[in-house]
């Protein structure tokens, strides 16, 4: 495969960076909502996140921050439990249990177009990687109620949930993923869907292919190469809300080359 256009200082596309939630899936709203309210449930605790708020709390990234962001911002503090910093780590290990229950019942599907491409990119030679701030416990068990169980030995690294001590919008997971794969960002592309997700991956000089979500339609995606509705299907074409397509009705890996070509080049 020759993705040179001729350029000297030009780097060869190497890699595929895969955001997860929202990304790989729509797993935000009937998925983490769900399971977080669940546990509270469990824990007997007053909390509800309905569609709306859980938006608002989307601004935080990391389910523990997400819940600490909840009660310093959102309730009186009457309402918090006495125990809360103890609670929150306990609360969140019980939330990924209801999310991976959610997941084996296959009620998160993969979005349109990412296991064909992640199918493509494989059989042409490219390298994966997973750069989220989910916790890799989620990870494994999105990849493989949706993929099945080989799909965590596709991706090269897995840089998940507290692996780095800053989350996104910080750069720091790209960076660690860079590192580990020994890659430079002008090898790589990565795929994500929100603001916090675009600041993280350019923030470390990653170029990056959007597709947004109910949540994050209204985000800024000033800086990324080409924003999407979704990755798409041969039968379901995809809606360019930002960008140039090229004339391409789906994302492949032809039209990832020409995007990594046209961001790269000098």
């Amino acid at each position: 495969m020759n993705n040179s256009p001729g350029n000297s200082k030009y780097r060869k596309l190497r890699a595929f960076l895969f955001d997860v939630d929202g990304t790989m899936s729509d797993t935000e709203r009937d998925g983490h909502r769900v399971a977080f309210n669940r546990a509270f449930d469990e824990f007997g605790i007053d909390w509800h996140w309905d569609v709306d708020t859980y938006g608002k709390l989307l601004a935080v990234t990391g389910g523990k921050e997400r819940m600490k962001f909840y009660a310093d911002k959102f309730l009186d503090q009457d309402r918090l439990p006495d125990n809360l910093e103890t609670l929150i780590p306990e609360l969140h290990q019980a939330k990924t249990r209801h999310y991976t229950e959610l997941l084996s019942t296959g009620a998160i599907p993969l979005r349109p177009g990412v296991e064909r491409l992640i199918n493509e990119a494989r059989q042409r030679g490219f390298r994966l990687a997973i750069t989220t701030t989910t916790t890799p416990a989620n990870v494994t068990a999105l990849l493989t109620h949706t993929l099945g169980a080989d799909a965590i030995g596709w991706f090269e690294v897995i840089a998940a949930g507290d692996i780095v001590p800053a989350k996104k919008p910080a750069p720091d997971i790209y960076y660690y993923t860079l590192t580990t794969m020994k890659l430079s960002a002008d090898e790589c592309i990565a795929f994500e869907d929100s603001a916090n997700g675009i600041k993280s991956s350019k923030g470390a000089d990653v170029n990056t292919i959007v597709t947004i979500n109910d949540y994050t339609r209204d985000d800024d995606f000033d800086t990324a190469c080409l924003v999407l509705d979704q990755m798409g299907e041969p039968d379901r074409p995809f809606t360019v809300i930002k960008g140039n397509a090229d004339g391409h009705t789906y994302l492949d890996c032809d039209l990832v080359i020409k995007l990594h070509q046209q961001y790269t080049a000098s």
